[in-house]
């Protein structure tokens, strides 16, 4: 016999043996919830890390430069974990598995091809909190190319879940419940800012947005910020965190995806 602290804890995360395969980390709705939590907690957690250690009263030029922070195996663990769990969400149909495998694919080449060095030199004085340093200037070039690329695609394709794959329902427009309603705006608005924060981001680096007012506005780590945060947000939603349909609507209709 279970006793009622442990047999709760057990219906909290549905581990059932009974059930062949039913633990509560391989439910759709608990992955949607962690890749939003881990998605929306990794800026916290690396602007936490960094001013505790280094007392940095602002952000550094990108999220990616994290990387080379003491921040760096917060920066790895998490969005690793991230991509795995992209890489193991199934979601409701072919298309849904394939867009978000791919999307965790390139969130792991984020992580196996770092951005730029902080600094040119190995212990530089001038900037403290960057204790990385990758040697090798001959392929420096492709590897920051193939990061910028990787993380781009990771966040158009979250975008596209978001915009495309997460509004859908099956049931007509008219027919749908209001939290439904609400969800797929706020998808849609999710996927809009991801999108608009890559263009600025393209624009800031092919010189359309004037350079002094781009760097000085650290523009790169606010869009990176914004796409990220979106993104988390939206995976929070679907998990149905928030603006859940009641038991009773559920009980009389099927689930809406």
């Amino acid at each position: 016999m279970q006793n009622p602290l442990t047999k709760k804890v057990n219906n909290i995360i549905n581990l059932d043996y009974k059930k062949e395969d039913d633990i509560w980390l391989q439910k759709s709705k608990t992955l949607r919830k962690l890749i939003g939590i881990l998605g929306m907690a990794l800026l916290i957690a690396l602007i936490i890390i960094t001013f505790l250690f280094f007392d940095l009263a602002r952000p550094i030029e990108s999220i990616s430069h994290y990387y080379y922070t003491r921040a760096g195996t917060v920066f790895t663990v998490i969005l690793s974990v991230i991509a795995i769990f992209l890489i193991v969400y199934s979601g409701k149909a072919p298309k849904d598995f394939y867009i978000s495998t791919f999307a965790g694919i390139f969130a792991l080449f984020v992580v196996f091809f770092p951005t730029g060095n902080l600094s040119t030199e190995c212990c530089d004085t001038l900037k403290a909190y960057s204790v990385t340093f990758i040697n090798g200037n001959a392929s420096a070039g492709f590897r920051e190319t193939f990061h910028l690329v990787s993380a781009a695609l990771f966040l158009l394709l979250l975008a596209y879940m978001s915009f495309f794959l997460f509004t859908k329902s099956n049931k007509p427009k008219g027919q749908r419940g209001h939290k439904k309603v609400i969800r797929n705006r706020i998808f849609r608005v999710c996927a809009v800012l991801i999108v608009l924060s890559l263009i600025i981001i393209l624009l800031g680096f092919t010189g359309v947005i004037d350079a002094n007012f781009y760097i000085g506005n650290q523009l790169t780590f606010w869009m990176e910020t914004v796409a990220v945060e979106a993104f988390g947000f939206a995976w929070l939603i679907k998990g149905e965190a928030i603006f859940s349909d009641n038991p009773e609507f559920m009980a009389m209709s099927a689930v809406e995806e």
